[in-house]
């Protein structure tokens, strides 16, 4: 069983619905949950928010937040989390943003990837995981499952 067919099996079971913000994953996550048949029942809704205007106007992140901490930054992960948690009413909201790579800088390397989970009465959780150079699409595959994860771990 996949990561992203235990994790739609275990959210049905407990009547647990799902919304996804994303940047640097761009979709990934959202389409790992809805290739499982039976997704609908628990996926309501992805943002794909690369750009930062997207993330103010989606999901509400502060440009205070932007200008202070950049993009990739876990406060901006809560944001987008809490965003995408209250515009949807979903129970549960995961977000990722990062630098997929190739490039980043001396502060933010490339495969640094900031997370935020959002749980409907409960507090947010953000995190950062360095996924190291390891190219784009890795890193992007690796913080997608990563995300995964997150969110199986919050279901009850």
């Amino acid at each position: 069983m996949t990561e992203a067919t235990d994790l739609i099996a275990r959210a049905t079971a407990s009547g647990v619905t799902i919304a996804t913000a994303e940047s640097c994953t761009g979709g990934l996550i959202a389409a790992a949950l809805t290739d499982v048949p039976g997704s609908s029942a628990v996926v309501d809704r992805g943002f794909v928010t690369y750009s930062n205007a997207a993330k103010m106007q989606m999901l509400g992140v502060r440009e205070d937040t932007l200008n202070s901490h950049g993009a990739v930054s876990e406060e901006v992960a809560r944001e987008m989390a809490e965003g995408a948690l209250n515009r949807s009413g979903t129970a549960l909201a995961v977000s990722v943003t990062g630098i997929a790579g190739p490039g980043g800088s001396e502060f933010k390397p490339e495969g640094r990837v900031c997370f935020g989970l959002a749980v409907n009465g409960g507090a947010t959780q953000t995190e950062t995981v360095e996924f190291g150079a390891r190219g784009r699409a890795e890193v992007r595959r690796a913080a997608c499952d990563h995300a995964l994860n997150l969110l199986r771990s919050a279901l009850p």
